[in-house]
């Protein structure tokens, strides 16, 4: 890996502010542990039978921010990129996958992710999981979201390590 260029999140600032910037720090984490690696490399899995992998893990956050964004405040029915019904373990699939497409994709969800809360008035709007078929806020989905980040960037340490050696950041 490069050096790390990540922006740290604020030591303080607003409910929002902090929650914005730790979400782009795990964004950028997990940009950070596919940096310098090929196609192959990128679908390389952890261990047979595991799908899992760091291209997968980019297709799934891809999903995941279309599921708490796209689909919870702009449209309930907004299919998922990989899946034609509610299926998030498609996107780990990545057999076939390249860079420019899964990281397209999510670059894609993730800018449309940080419009819609740019364009929210505060982080009590509400939207509707229709997973969950409940609404919810636009604090929740963000909290959501990023421990969905926490979660799978210490996957994609594990499987950065996997391919070349390098220790988690």
């Amino acid at each position: 890996m490069t050096t790390d260029s990540r922006t740290g999140p604020p030591v303080s600032g607003s409910e929002r502010e902090t929650l914005r910037a730790f979400l782009d720090y795990h964004r950028a984490t997990l940009a950070m542990k596919c940096e310098g690696l090929d196609d192959e490399e990128l679908r390389r899995r952890s261990m047979p039978p595991s799908t899992l992998s760091l291209l997968a893990l980019v297709r799934h956050m891809a999903e995941v921010e279309r599921a708490w964004f796209r689909r919870v405040f702009e449209d309930n029915a907004a299919p998922m990129v990989w899946s034609d019904r509610i299926d998030f373990q498609a996107a780990y699939d990545a057999s076939a996958s390249t860079r420019v497409e899964a990281f397209g994709a999510w670059e894609a969800e993730v800018e449309n992710s940080r419009r819609v809360e740019r364009e929210a008035e505060s982080l009590d709007l509400l939207g509707r999981q229709p997973r969950w078929e409940k609404e919810v806020s636009l604090r929740l989905a963000m909290m959501h979201v990023l421990l969905e980040y926490s979660r799978h960037n210490g996957h994609a340490d594990l499987l950065r390590e996997g391919v070349d050696g390098t220790v988690g950041a």
